[in-house]
């Protein structure tokens, strides 16, 4: 079971293909790699003023579900905000400290393909604003007549997109990565690019990174979830919320720790009256679950907590009699659901929380997308000349150490020198 994309030799082929011919000749190459990809011919790659007036064609009842998430998701990630403040103190007679600055440029990307994914801007868009990123660009494939959909218009117009570049795939995050150095792009370029994508999108990512030329939000891998069932749990329930995460794609991971061979096979078949019920992308979520997903049966929840710490999921579900008390032994996972009434697509789509997570055990190291991931923190210094003083000897010594005495030492020595 594949949970990383990060040894895919072949998509980081195509991507430095890609990237190299779209830093070298700008706008042309990202148009011949969009018609050669998804089969559209742009005459330009940036959504025209005209264009975004198709935001306004959006349902009302649309309109409205998507402005109720964009307000929870700016209150919770406000809260992010709180965090990130400026601080000094005084070290050795020495004032230290450090501050949060907003990067100037950020990109978000949203997938398009096998679905399109509006709620994928907000929860790139939202925290950017809120770090105070000046330029906020969305990158997304276009639809067949070469137009970015209504809903992902409305969405960008809502949480504050400048612009959007509609081109997807490696050429679209090659376009926002290298803006106005490539020829006749006329973005800046992205300081940040965040969001998921498949696997072509990834390598594209983690190259641009691995140059210095921007920072990345993480690694990433095909969705997952794990849940963590005791006898409290009902089978339909748990059965569904594995299935929304095969609804995702065919590499897509459900996995279900559970503490009763009995549970398992309840949840299975409800699993088989799923397919039958909801036939639509039944060969996607019969693919995900038959070859991606699978139940473990434990003695007791701690091995199942145990499991679940090291297996490090995306998602995690919690569908236990006291999931709170449960949640305190997690300590690797993407965003974590507790209870019975709590399935993955609250978070996904409403509640607040981000649904750009790390995947494939990233878990272990990264957290989700948040405000922080837009800003950058600067740490300064401001002495005396007496606390200098008082460095002077620790200095001296620790640079002969390190065979810099003559210059690093030097330069504190000088300063007492009158």
């Amino acid at each position: 079971m594949q949970r990383s994309y990060a040894q895919d030799e072949e998509a980081f082929s195509v991507a430095r293909t890609i990237l190299a011919r779209v830093e070298a000749e700008g706008t042309p190459a990202v148009i011949e790699y969009s018609q050669q990809f998804d089969k559209v011919r742009l005459s330009d790659v940036l959504v025209s003023p005209e264009e975004w007036k198709a935001a306004d064609t959006v349902p009302a009842a649309v309109r409205n579900a998507f402005t109720q998430a964009y307000q929870n998701i700016s209150a919770f990630h406000g809260l992010h905000l709180e965090s990130l403040q400026n601080r000094k103190t005084s070290v050795a007679g020495t004032e230290l400290g450090f501050k949060y600055l907003p990067v100037e440029t950020a990109a978000m990307y949203v997938p398009g393909g096998k679905a399109s994914y509006p709620s994928s801007v907000l929860m790139g868009l939202i925290p950017a604003v809120i770090a105070g990123v000046k330029n906020r660009l969305v990158v997304t494939p276009p639809d067949a007549s070469g137009s970015v959909i209504p809903e992902i218009l409305f969405c960008a117009k809502l949480a504050g997109a400048t612009e959007i570049i509609k081109a997807g795939g490696v050429q679209g995050l090659a376009a926002a990565a290298f803006g106005n150095r490539a020829p006749g792009l006329t973005t800046k370029p992205a300081q940040v690019l965040v969001g998921p994508g498949n696997r072509y999108v990834t390598a594209a990512k983690a190259i641009l990174a691995s140059r210095g030329l921007l920072r990345i939000d993480m690694p990433a891998g095909p969705s997952e979830v794990l849940v963590i069932a005791d006898h409290s749990a009902r089978p339909d329930f748990v059965a569904a919320d594995l299935l929304s995460q095969a609804e995702h794609g065919s590499d897509s991971a459900a996995v279900l720790c559970c503490l009763s061979e009995e549970f398992a096979k309840k949840v299975d078949l409800e699993i088989e009256r799923g397919f039958a019920e909801r036939p639509a992308r039944r060969e996607m979520k019969e693919t995900s679950i038959r070859e991606h997903s699978f139940a473990l049966v434990f003695e007791n929840i701690q091995e199942a907590v145990d499991f679940s710490n090291e297996y490090a999921p995306e998602h995690l579900e919690i569908c236990t009699q006291n999931p709170a008390e449960l949640a305190e032994r997690i300590t690797s996972a993407g965003s974590v659901f507790l209870g019975h009434y709590a399935p993955v697509a609250l978070g996904d789509y409403f509640s607040g929380t981000n649904h750009i997570l790390p995947t494939g055990q990233a878990a272990h190291a990264f957290s989700g997308l948040g405000v922080e991931t837009f800003m950058k923190r600067i740490t300064f210094q401001h002495p005396t000349k007496e606390s200098l003083r008082q460095a002077l000897e620790p200095i001296q010594i620790m640079s002969k150490v390190e065979g810099l005495e003559f210059e690093h030492g030097h330069s504190v020595e000088i300063r007492f020198k009158d």
